[in-house]
C-alpha cells in the first residue's frame, strides 16, 4: 500500500497490478535487436490484415483463409520453439555449429520449394493440363522432405537459444509461407480437382507438408492431445477397410485425402472461418482491453466490491476470472493471468492450495458459457447451426447464471464451514473512486447494444475495440499510436494458439466429413440409446468430455458437434437444445478429472496436487453437469416459454443449485451429517427439475434438512412420522 505524504491521502492500492501483463510461455522466444522489430512488425501486420478485410475490403474466402491459417503459422514458428528453453543456451544435446549444418540441408529443400512458389505465382502454375507429377522435384518432394527433415531435428535437437530465431524454425516459417502461396495460386484449379482422382502429385504434397506443419505447430502451442486425436482420425481414413462394423469404409488414396482435408471441407472450413473471423476479431479486443489495462480495472472493481467479504478472494475469483474468460476464450489461459492473482490471495484467507485452484479453474472454465461472447463459442455454434446469434446468447443467460451461482455458493458455504474472513478493507482499492470509473465498462456495453441493435457481430466487435481506446483517454493510460500497435502485436500472440487449434480442428472435421463418420456415429449412437433421448444424451455427454480432454473448447465442441450433434437431432431433440448440450460439456472438460487443463494450470499455481485439484474444480462445478439435462425437461432454461415459466424455472433451479453446493460442501445452517447431505443432494435434483410437484418434493426435503438442523425435528420422530 502506497504510504501518504504528510497533508495528502494515501492513493488507493491498485491490487490487480500485473494482471494485464503479457503471459509468456516456456518454450516462447524473447526475441531483441532487429529480429524482436521484424517479427513485431509481422504480427502488427498479421492483425492490422484481418481488421481491415473484415471492415474495409474483402477477400475472396480462400485466400483470406490461407493467408490467415498461413500467417499464423509462419509466426508461431519464429515465435515459439520446439521444447521449452533452457536457463543456458548453451544447454544443447549437440553443438549449435553441428546442429546448424545439420538443418541446412532440410533448409535448402524448402528454400528451393518456397522459390518454385513464387515462380507459380508469377505465371507458371501445375494447371489441369499439366502432367500429374509436375513440379514434383522442384516443389512438392522437397518441401515435404524440407519439412519432415527440419521438424525431427527439432524433436531430436530442440533450438537452445530463445533471444534468436532458430534457422530451422526460420525454415518451417518459410514452408507456412509456400504452402500457402501454392494453394491460394492453385484455387481455381484446386476447386475442381482436390479430394478427386484428377489431383496432382504437387497438390499432394502441399496438403501433406501443411497438414504436418499445423499438427507441429499445435503441438508447440497446445500440446499434443488435440494431435494425437487428429493423427488417429488421419490414420482412420487409410485403415478404414480393415475395420469392423460401422468403421469400416473403402479407405482413401493419399492425394485424393489430403488434397480433400486442405479444402472448405476441412481445414479452410468452418473452424478456419471462425477463427479467421470472429475468434481473431474478439482476441484482438481482449488485446485492446489489456493494452489500456481495462482488465486490471475489471479485476480491481472486483476486489473493491468483493474482497472485503466472507472469503473474498475466491469471489473475487468467481467474477473477475468469469469476466475475462468469457473474453479471451481460453479456460488454462485465464487461470494463469487471473489466477496468479487470486489463487495466493484465497489460500491467505484459509482456502486449502486445492480448493483455491479449483474455484479459479471453475470459474475461469465458466467464462467458455457466459454471454456475450461465451469465449467465441456462441460465433462457432451460430456458425454450425445456422441459429441467429442473438437467439444463442439469450438462451446462455440462465445457465451460465445458475453457474456462477453455483461457484458462488460453494466459495460462500467453504467460508462459512471453516470461519474465513476477507481481505482487510485498507489492504483493498476504494470502490467509490473505482466507481466514479465505471465508464471503463463502456465497451462491452457497446458491444452488446450493437449486437442487440442489429449490427454484425464483425461491426460490434470492431466498435467494441475502438471503444476501448477511447474511454482509456480518460484513464491514466491513455492509448496513444504506440500503444494501439502494441496491442495489434499482442493480439496476433494471443490469436496464435486458436489459429493452430481451430487448423487442427479443420483436419478432424475434413475426415469425418469425407469418411461418413458422423452419420456412422449418430447411427451407432442411435442404436445404443434405442429411443431414449435421455440414454443419447447421457452418452453425448461421455463422449463430448472425452473428445475435450485435453483439447482447448473452441476444438473440443466443433469435433463434438460434428460427430454427435447429428444423431440427437435425428431422435428428435431440438438443435440449439443438442448443441448446447454438448458444449457445454465440451467447456466442462476443462475440469473433469482424469485430465483437466484448467485444473492443473490452477494446480501449478496453488502448488498442489493436480489430481484432486481437478476432483474438487468438478464438485465447485457440478451445476454445469446436471443442468444440461434439465434442457431436455426444462425448455424455459434455454429462455424457451411464457415469461412466467422462465422466472419460475430459473428461480427453482437457483434453489437447488444452493442446496447442490450445501450437499457438496458439507454445510447447510451448520455441519450436515452424511445423510442429511444426501437428502439435500435428492431435494436439489428435485428443485432443478423445473416441475411444481418436483419442486414442492425439493422444499419439502430442504425444510425437513433445516428443521433437522435446529432440533426441531429428530430423525427418529421424521422416521415416525412417515409410518
Amino acid at each position: 500500500m502506497t504510504v501518504a505524504e504528510p497533508g495528502r491521502a494515501a492513493e488507493p492500492r491498485n491490487i490487480a497490478d500485473g494482471v494485464d501483463a503479457e503471459i509468456v510461455e516456456s518454450n516462447q522466444r524473447a526475441l531483441t535487436g532487429a529480429a524482436r522489430w521484424a517479427v513485431a512488425a509481422a504480427c502488427v501486420a498479421y492483425t492490422a490484415f484481418h481488421v481491415g478485410v473484415m471492415n474495409l475490403y474483402p477477400l475472396e474466402t480462400w485466400t483470406y483463409r490461407l493467408i490467415h491459417v498461413g500467417g499464423g503459422l509462419a509466426l508461431s514458428f519464429l515465435l515459439f520453439g520446439a521444447a521449452t528453453f533452457p536457463a543456458q543456451p548453451g544447454d544443447g544435446r549437440l553443438p549449435e555449429g553441428l546442429r546448424r549444418l545439420l538443418i541446412l540441408p532440410g533448409a535448402a529443400a524448402i528454400l528451393l520449394a518456397l522459390a518454385q512458389a513464387v515462380l507459380f505465382a508469377g505465371g507458371a502454375r501445375v494447371d489441369q493440363a499439366a502432367a500429374r507429377d509436375a513440379y514434383a522435384l522442384t516443389f512438392g518432394l522437397p518441401l515435404t522432405l524440407g519439412v519432415a527433415w527440419v521438424i525431427a531435428l527439432s524433436w531430436i535437437a530442440p533450438p537452445r537459444d530463445k533471444g534468436r530465431i532458430d534457422p530451422g524454425d526460420a525454415a518451417l516459417a518459410a514452408a507456412a509461407v509456400a504452402v500457402a502461396l501454392y494453394i491460394i495460386v492453385h484455387a481455381p484449379f484446386l476447386r475442381l480437382r482436390a479430394g478427386t482422382a484428377l489431383a496432382k502429385t504437387a497438390d499432394m504434397y502441399a496438403a501433406i507438408a501443411g497438414v504436418v506443419l499445423i499438427l507441429e505447430v499445435t503441438r508447440r502451442l497446445a500440446g499434443l492431445a488435440l494431435v494425437l486425436i487428429a493423427a488417429i482420425f488421419v490414420l482412420y481414413a487409410f485403415v478404414g477397410p480393415w475395420l469392423p462394423g460401422i468403421l469400416q469404409h473403402r479407405g482413401y488414396a493419399p492425394a485424393r485425402f489430403f488434397t480433400y482435408i486442405y479444402t472448405d471441407q476441412g481445414i479452410l472450413g468452418p473452424t478456419t472461418a471462425i477463427s479467421s473471423t470472429y475468434i481473431i476479431l474478439f482476441v484482438v479486443f481482449a488485446a485492446f482491453l489489456q493494452a489500456s489495462r481495462v482488465g486490471e480495472y475489471f479485476v480491481n472493481f472486483a476486489f473493491a466490491a468483493a474482497g472485503h467479504a466472507r472469503g473474498g478472494p475466491a469471489k473475487v475469483a468467481v467474477f473477475a476470472s468469469g469476466l475475462m474468460g468469457t473474453i479471451n476464450g481460453t479456460s488454462a489461459g485465464n487461470v494463469v493471468a487471473t489466477g496468479s492473482l487470486t489463487i495466493p490471495l484465497m489460500k491467505r484467507v484459509g482456502y486449502k492450495p486445492q480448493t483455491a485452484a479449483a474455484v479459479e479453474a471453475a470459474a475461469s472454465s465458466g467464462g467458455q458459457i457466459l454471454p456475450p461472447i461465451m469465449g467465441a463459442g456462441a460465433f462457432i455454434m451460430s456458425e454450425i447451426t445456422g441459429i441467429p446469434y442473438a437467439q444463442i446468447v439469450i438462451a446462455a443467460i440462465i445457465p451460465a447464471l445458475l453457474y456462477f451461482a453455483c461457484v458462488y455458493f460453494n466459495v460462500d458455504l467453504a467460508a462459512r464451514k471453516h470461519g474465513m474472513q476477507g481481505l482487510p478493507r485498507e489492504e483493498l482499492p476504494q470502490f467509490s473512486r473505482l466507481a466514479r470509473q465505471a465508464f471503463l465498462f463502456v465497451p462491452i456495453l457497446i458491444l452488446i447494444g450493437a449486437l442487440f441493435a442489429g449490427y454484425s457481430v464483425i461491426r460490434a466487435g470492431t466498435l467494441a475495440m475502438a471503444a476501448a481506446a477511447v474511454v482509456s483517454w480518460l484513464t491514466p493510460y491513455p492509448m496513444g499510436p504506440r500503444a494501439v500497435v502494441h496491442a495489434l502485436e499482442l493480439g496476433a500472440k494471443m490469436a496464435l494458439q486458436l489459429v493452430a487449434v481451430c487448423a487442427a480442428a479443420g483436419i478432424i472435421v475434413g475426415v469425418i466429413a469425407l469418411t461418413g463418420l458422423g452419420t456412422r456415429f449418430s447411427s451407432m449412437l442411435l442404436g445404443l440409446a434405442g429411443n431414449s433421448q435421455i440414454a443419447a444424451l447421457f452418452f453425448a455427454m461421455v463422449v463430448s468430455i472425452v473428445l475435450g480432454m485435453g483439447m482447448p473448447t473452441t476444438a473440443a465442441y466443433a469435433v463434438a458437434a460434428s460427430v454427435i450433434a447429428p444423431g440427437l437431432v435425428q431422435l428428435g431433440i431440438e438443435p440449439l437444445l443438442a448443441h448446447f448440450f454438448i458444449f457445454y460439456f465440451a467447456v466442462m472438460s476443462a475440469i473433469t478429472p482424469p485430465v483437466a487443463l484448467a485444473a492443473y494450470a490452477g494446480a501449478a499455481i496453488a502448488q498442489s496436487d493436480p489430481m484432486k485439484t481437478s476432483v474438487e474444480s468438478f464438485k465447485i462445478g457440478l451445476a454445469a453437469f446436471v443442468v444440461p439435462f434439465m434442457f431436455f425437461s426444462s425448455p424455459a432454461l434455454l429462455m424457451q416459454g411464457g415469461w412466467g415459466e422462465v422466472l419460475h424455472v430459473a428461480a427453482s433451479a437457483t434453489f437447488g443449485v444452493f442446496l447442490l453446493s450445501a450437499s457438496v460442501q458439507g454445510w447447510f445452517f451448520g455441519h450436515l451429517a452424511m445423510p442429511l447431505r444426501a437428502l439435500l443432494l435428492l431435494a436439489a435434483f428435485a428443485m432443478i427439475d423445473g416441475g411444481w410437484l418436483t419442486d414442492a418434493v425439493g422444499l419439502g426435503a430442504a425444510v425437513l434438512a433445516w428443521a433437522v438442523q435446529r432440533g426441531l425435528v429428530s430423525a427418529r420422530s421424521a422416521a415416525r412420522g412417515s409410518d
